[in-house]
């Protein structure tokens, strides 16, 4: 399945966090300011359940209900929602990928299996094919990210072979670093392919070999950083661009410093989006850690950067 440029995933997609209350239970009443805080940013693409959506975490009646209630809070907005449906149990996968297709959802995604791992390329496309037989009408993204599942095979392989197996497969979502296979998959096929790119830190590279569009946790809190950064490097400002690049990479590294998870979260609080709370195993921060983020936050200029 080819989609045509209109539908496909280019400029700024958020990956949005999965709100919780205090106590850490599921917070679905906040998932409307976080939609109005999307719009005011000016991004109208949301990938939920994803990592950053912490859905390793999730039980699977969760996972429908964040789905079912992200689809509701954008009917009638510009907002467009492509679920993340990937799991360590392919039946549950099956189950939130037709439940993304029944509710409407624009794409589904799913990663690799990471606890039992899929020995080769060919066992890896299996998962993914029995995960988009559930959703035979809706554009199927794999989700490469083997920074987290382990899972590492050469994505040129993957869509030279997959679509034979998985006819609704557009394209990927590449949470990989590695630009010298970028190349080859924009490339692949004429540039059939939607390669939307996914490491924050590494944006401006992805847009130097030809990424049209980006998925991001630093979207939520950090957009303006990035559309800058596009918009720089869109007019040949380059050095403009390098300059909003570092200041991602700036932030990501402080949010490494004090557990990424945890410290996104809490910026989003800050930024006045109930959020909550990350779920064990990710720590949550101390009052002292919080307060120790926020200066360095004002100290670097964060939030003169994001105004």
């Amino acid at each position: 399945m080819t989609l045509p440029d209109s539908k496909r995933l280019h400029g700024l997609v958020v990956a949005a966090h999965t709100p919780f209350h205090a106590d850490g239970s599921l917070n679905l009443g906040a998932i409307e300011k976080q939609a109005d805080h999307f719009l005011r940013q000016n991004l109208t693409t949301v990938f939920a359940g994803g990592t950053t959506g912490e859905c390793h975490s999730l039980t699977l009646d969760e996972r429908r209900a964040l789905a079912q209630r992200w689809i509701e809070v954008a009917r009638g907005t510009a907002l467009k929602i492509v679920i993340h449906v990937g799991s360590n149990c392919l039946a549950d996968s099956r189950t939130l990928a037709a439940q993304a297709q029944t509710l409407g959802a624009v794409a589904i995604s799913a990663f690799a299996p990471s606890y039992f791992k899929p020995r080769n390329l060919d066992t890896l496309i299996a998962c993914c094919a029995d995960i988009a037989s559930a959703a035979t009408e809706t554009p199927f993204y794999f989700y490469d990210i083997p920074s987290m599942t382990s899972v590492s095979f050469p994505m040129i392989d993957f869509v030279a072979q997959a679509p034979a197996k998985i006819p609704t497969l557009v394209g990927l979502k590449f949470t990989n670093p590695d630009l010298m296979t970028y190349q080859f998959l924009l490339r692949a096929d004429g540039g059939a392919w939607d390669v939307p790119f996914g490491v924050d830190e590494h944006f401006l590279g992805g847009l130097a070999v030809g990424a049209r569009g980006a998925v991001g946790s630093g979207y939520n809190f950090a957009a303006p950083i990035y559309q800058r950064l596009m918009k720089s490097f869109a007019a040949g400002d380059i050095a403009a661009a390098r300059e909003e690049q570092f200041r991602g990479a700036q932030l990501v590294q402080l949010l490494i410093d004090y557990g990424y998870m945890s410290a996104a979260k809490a910026i989003m609080e800050m930024l006045g989006i109930p959020v909550g709370p990350a779920r064990l195993p990710h720590a949550p921060l101390t009052a002292e850690q919080t307060g120790a983020l926020r200066r360095s936050l004002e100290t670097m200029g964060f939030f003169e950067w994001v105004k």
